[in-house]
């Protein structure tokens, strides 16, 4: 909860300037950057490439005494591209505390931070050596000139505004028969202007500035070890780095057999890159939600817990997402089981005594830093696809039986507050809460709580509404949980009883077949005649008048209908595969799917179709369309595992369905791998026109899926 975090910044010396990079951000314009490989365990491979620049940055972590061990970390920084600029580069190495915890910093020659020896709660004593640069191959020394920062901050979310603030233009590069550079390098620390917080992380930094291509190694080295074999560092790091990558490489080949399936080593490098990329994400996150109940007037913050979780983006949401998380989970839990179902308790652990998991988990001061604050807020009657229980599905049956004793009352309710909180207006109905209330703003009033966001609904939000893939999430746990309730020897026919009715053909048709459609759909008061028109503002007396704005105007009036949009949604039935093999349904879904007027790109399943009155259609005037066009690596993930099905069971569709699986599947896998080599990203979503990289990058949270799509382990 109060850790002693390490950290890695750098800044290219040039004449004209350059970025202070630390946290990962999108607007930083990284060529490329991320882990190649990464077990979640024991080693890490990562490169990053900033302008000129390439920065390897590898760890080993040597498992012994009470406090988890040593670990040791290796930079490697050297220009690439022909002239490049990246000729002298800082290096800085850092150490913190954040509210507890010691610091003793170890200086030479005035200037030179040496070391720093500490103790924390969680790490006992430790010493943490900063060696002196090498060459790239690790021989020799190379001309450096050194500065170190022993400073107070606010908090963790402030380290890069210390540093900033701290660096002086007054030094200069200076080898001996060398050219000489002025340069930027940490200062005097005067305190952060106008910041009203009072200190509570002790920062130690060690800045190394130095000519490419060079090499600097950091070792930690726990109190607790009494048996060390010598520093984890130079020729040894190296023999322990090929001896993990040595494993790594076997693992990862037993565990999705590409070498086997014909990938060739470029694409089995990429996947690697893609699991590697969520397991380097995993962060361990502390501190208390802001709720607003029914219950109380204002939002009111949760108590303190902590979360250990996988993130969808490390720039752009570096924190949990409940929807995500059972996506994440899916690929996590082929490659560390036990890594996975430790995340899975610690989502349950955030649950409060009603059964809810709050969606998004905005939890200490660094994951704050990175919300706007209209989305800080967490709203208790508010929900979140229960996608847990497609990890749990995988899960169920090797899962230690006091690992499920222990769980089961959690799902048992989180199962029952779904099914109290999101009812919908007849029995076997349901109804996503929170939709969007402002009429006038939104071309249609966004359904954050869906996961699909912008994805087109009932045009006026009302109680009779009834939702599809609300429907089809709680079928999937109504089985989960009976198959849970039976290996633990629980009652389980309440929890069948419900699968039944929801997976039942016939009351599904009833309740969301759109004849007119033709595919099932969302049911509502809907208007299918409404559009944004730019309408002029009224001036205040003696004012200008405001800038036009878009508004929405209602050409038809609404009435209770069922949502003419195919897309995501209409598939749900099929995704889920509620629908038996022999379903007349199927063949019209699959039609669609097929169809480029429709469903069918390229490079995936697109999100609407392309008939769709709403297909890519702005929601506001800054509010571009989101899921309503674009191809989305989850829910493409649930098709082809839908369709592996279909196409191996007998039935009319069982030849279509494996066609379009063979076809979405190289489709889908072709596009990631190329726009991953043109651009060096996973994105979170991809044009469906031009199959072009878009939103958030590097997104390694669902698009990682493309590791078991390429396996075909569903």
């Amino acid at each position: 909860p109060r850790p002693a975090p390490p950290g890695l910044m750098w800044l290219q010396q040039r004449e004209a300037g350059g970025g202070l990079r630390h946290t990962c951000e999108q607007g930083d314009g990284l060529a490329s950057y991320g882990w190649l490989r990464h077990d979640a365990d024991n080693f890490g491979v990562q490169e990053l490439r900033d302008r000129g620049l390439l920065l390897r940055t590898e760890f080993v972590k040597r498992h012994g005494g009470e406090h988890g061990g040593d670990w040791s970390w290796r930079v490697t920084a050297r220009p690439e591209g022909a002239g490049s600029p990246a000729s002298l580069v800082s290096l800085f190495f850092y150490v913190a505390t954040d509210g507890q915890g010691t610091l003793q910093p170890h200086v030479e020659d005035r200037t030179r931070l040496a070391a720093v020896s500490g103790t924390s709660e969680e790490l006992g004593d430790f010493r943490i050596t900063f060696l002196r640069p090498t060459s790239e191959s690790g021989e020799g020394s190379t001309y450096s000139s050194y500065h170190y920062l022993d400073a107070w901050s606010p908090g963790l979310h402030r380290l890069t505004d210390v540093v900033r603030s701290s660096l002086s233009d007054r030094f200069v590069f200076s080898p001996l028969g060398g050219p000489r550079q002025r340069f930027l390098a940490v200062d005097t620390f005067r305190g952060l202007p106008g910041a009203a917080e009072a200190p509570r992380s002790h920062l130690l930094l060690h800045q190394v500035t130095l000519r490419l291509p060079a090499r600097v190694e950091v070792t930690f080295e726990s109190g607790s070890v009494r048996d060390r074999r010598g520093p984890l560092a130079g020729p040894a790091l190296t023999a322990e780095l090929a001896r993990h990558e040595a494993a790594f490489e076997r693992r990862f080949e037993e565990t999705f057999g590409l070498e086997r399936k014909g990938f060739p080593p470029a694409q089995r490098r990429f996947a690697q890159a893609a699991l590697s990329n969520m397991l380097g994400g995993m962060g361990y996150f502390h501190g208390r939600s802001l709720v607003q109940s029914p219950l109380h007037e204002h939002p009111v913050p949760y108590p303190e817990t902590s979360l250990f979780t996988a993130v969808p983006s490390r720039s752009f949401f570096p924190r949990g997402f409940l929807w995500d998380e059972g996506f994440h989970q899916l690929l996590l839990a082929r490659w560390d089981p036990e890594l996975s179902r430790e995340v899975i308790a610690h989502w349950f652990d955030l649950m409060n005594a009603e059964g809810w998991i709050p969606r998004e988990q905005i939890l200490g001061e660094e994951a704050l830093a990175k919300v706007p604050p209209e989305f800080v807020v967490q709203h208790s009657e508010t929900a979140n696809p229960p996608t847990l229980f497609l990890a749990l599905q995988q899960l169920l049956g090797t899962a230690p039986l006091p690992y499920l004793r222990r769980l089961f009352p959690r799902l048992r309710a989180w199962y029952e507050w779904y099914n109290s909180t999101q009812a919908g207006p007849l029995p076997y109905t349901f109804r996503w809460r929170g939709r969007d209330t402002d009429p006038e703003r939104f071309l249609n009033p966004k359904t954050l709580a869906s996961g699909l966001d912008d994805y087109p609904r009932a045009s006026h939000p009302s109680a009779d509404e009834r939702h599809l893939d609300l429907r089809c999430w709680m079928a999937l746990a109504s089985q989960v949980l009976a198959e849970a309730a039976e290996r633990l020897g629980e009652p389980a026919e309440p929890y069948r009883h419900m699968q039944r009715a929801l997976s039942d053909s016939e009351l599904l048709e009833r309740l969301h077949w759109a004849e007119e459609l033709g595919a099932f759909a969302d049911y509502g008061n809907h208007s299918r005649a409404v559009g944004l028109r730019r309408e002029a503002g009224r001036a205040a007396p003696g004012r200008p008048p405001p800038a036009p704005r878009l508004v929405r105007v209602v050409r038809e009036a609404p009435r209770p209908r069922f949502v003419g949009a195919l897309g995501y949604v209409s598939l749900f039935p099929l995704l889920l595969q509620l629908l038996p093999p022999d379903s007349p349904r199927l063949a019209p879904l699959l039609a669609a799917m097929r169809s480029e007027k429709q469903l069918w790109t390229p490079f995936g399943l697109r999100s609407l179709a392309r008939d769709s009155p709403l297909y890519m259609q702005r929601n506001t005037e800054h509010d571009p369309p989101y899921w309503r066009g674009s191809v989305w690596v989850n829910i493409n993930f649930l098709a082809l595992r839908a369709l592996h099905a279909y196409g191996s069971l007998p039935g009319p569709h069982r030849e279509q369905a494996a066609e379009l699986y063979r076809e979405l599947r190289h489709n889908l896998v072709a596009n990631l791998y190329r726009q991953y080599a043109e651009s060096g990203y996973l994105w979170e979503h991809y044009s469906d026109s031009s199959g072009a990289g878009q939103g958030s990058h590097p997104f390694t949270g669902w698009s990682a899926l493309v590791v078991l799509v390429m396996a075909e382990d569903y």
